[in-house]
């Protein structure tokens, strides 16, 4: 996929579903009794890929194109799988059906692609395993494959080193099988789609600060649920209008929940002018369209608690400072190590190649912007998020950029470059 630099951007889009809440609602509709109905869903390969390991656990699920029907089975309905769950590249589903299987009457083995492979599976190990489940990494280096027997497990209370949603949520759905209340508290508050869609299909789970916790054996019930857009997907075309000279584009029905809205507070303080119209609710989750146009930007620090609100977007923010006045500093943002690929490395080793003055640091990165960048070679390493922060950056550079392994945004956004080609005026 090549590239370069384009005269202005100007149009009107709406982004896929929520990658978190699609998931999720996959996830609780199965434990749910009754049909669960998800609209605007995304079609991406993570989520297809929980769709896929609940069909093996017995689920009837249904595409109707970006809609999905879920024939739950009630909490206690999943049934043993005949062969081996594959999560292909998804995290997400790794993590976090880990914590259902861990409370079942039978064994699972749980396994995804080569970059699963190596990503940190102890971090929810650890708890369950306090909880009372037996998990083992079959290679025993932390790591998917996972051997799952399920067990009766015990609530507890779980103090995170890490704001994961991921390591939270986990912790949560097994704590609907526990013979008692379960909570976790982390150093930060990370997003909190689980919180809400337990509340959303009848679960008690309450959420104070960082603290989050469930009461075990609820009677969940089959909803209907509206996707709202990724504001992670979002992030790309912000900053691309917040970059491109002349440009005006209007983003429809984003998702801006307060855990996950850091990358509209960080754009804002950058100089960056994106307006909130027709705020609403979906599904218990705030949406809004938004309206971003041409901003002058400068370099400020990103750090602290507002990190687990936008990191999966530091890669397109990275992009963005190098075109912003002055310094920006990225700090405690380590997890980017842990994700689909090394996000600090790749991104310094890339934008280096277009003449970024960008270095690494060991929780982040720091980028001298207000530099000309020009066209290189870069490679996505298979990172969805990757790609399309380059093929972003490449709008604003001259010459041209090719993206090596372009074809991975099917991850989360599988018509991003047909998107993205729409809003480009010549």
């Amino acid at each position: 996929m090549k590239y370069s630099r384009v005269k202005k951007l100007r149009g009107e889009l709406t982004v896929p579903g929520d990658k978190s809440i699609s998931h999720r609602a996959v996830m609780l509709g199965a434990l749910a009794e009754g049909t669960t109905e998800v609209t605007n869903f995304l079609l991406g390969a993570d989520c297809l890929s929980t769709i896929e390991c609940f069909r093996k656990l017995g689920i009837s699920v249904e595409l109707l194109e970006n809609t999905v029907r879920i024939h739950g089975k009630g909490l206690h309905g999943l049934s043993k799988p005949t062969s081996e769950l594959n999560t292909g590249n998804s995290g997400t589903t790794t993590r976090l059906i880990s914590g259902i299987l861990a409370g079942q009457k039978f064994e699972t083995f749980l396994n995804g692609d080569a970059s699963i492979q190596t990503r940190p599976m102890k971090r929810i190990i650890e708890p369950l395993t306090q909880m009372g489940a037996q998990i083992t990494s079959i290679r025993d280096n932390g790591c998917a494959p996972l051997h799952i027997t399920g067990k009766s497990l015990h609530g507890i209370h779980y103090l995170s080193p890490v704001a994961s949603a991921q390591v939270k949520s986990s912790i949560l759905l097994a704590g609907l099988y526990a013979d008692g209340p379960t909570s976790v508290t982390e150093p930060y508050l990370s997003r909190n789609h689980s919180e809400i869609m337990l509340r959303y299909f009848g679960a008690d789970a309450r959420s104070e600060g960082t603290h989050a916790s469930v009461s075990p054996n609820p009677r969940l019930t089959g909803q209907h649920v509206h996707v709202p857009g990724d504001i992670s997907s979002a992030a790309y075309f912000l900053a691309a209008g917040l970059m491109v000279p002349d440009s005006e584009i209007l983003i429809k029905n984003v998702g801006i929940n307060p855990t996950r809205d850091g990358i509209l507070r960080v754009f804002r303080e950058m100089g960056g002018s994106i307006t909130l119209l027709n705020k609403r609710q979906s599904s218990g989750e705030p949406t809004a369209d938004l309206l971003v146009k041409t901003s002058r930007l400068h370099g400020i620090t990103v750090n602290g608690s507002i990190i687990p609100t936008l990191i999966d977007e530091v890669p397109i923010l990275a992009v963005l400072a190098c075109f912003a006045e002055g310094t920006t500093v990225i700090k405690d943002a380590q997890e980017l190590k842990v994700k689909e690929s090394n996000r600090i490395d790749v991104m310094v080793k890339n934008l280096s190649a277009m003449g970024a003055h960008i270095r690494a640091t060991a929780d982040g990165m720091i980028i001298e912007g207000g530099h000309t960048l020009h066209g290189a070679q870069v490679d996505s390493c298979l990172d969805h998020r990757i790609a399309m922060s380059f093929a972003v950056a490449a709008l604003v550079s001259e010459g041209e950029t090719e993206i090596l392994g372009a074809d991975c945004v099917k991850i989360s956004y599988p018509g991003f470059y047909t998107d993205l080609k729409q809003i480009i005026c010549s």
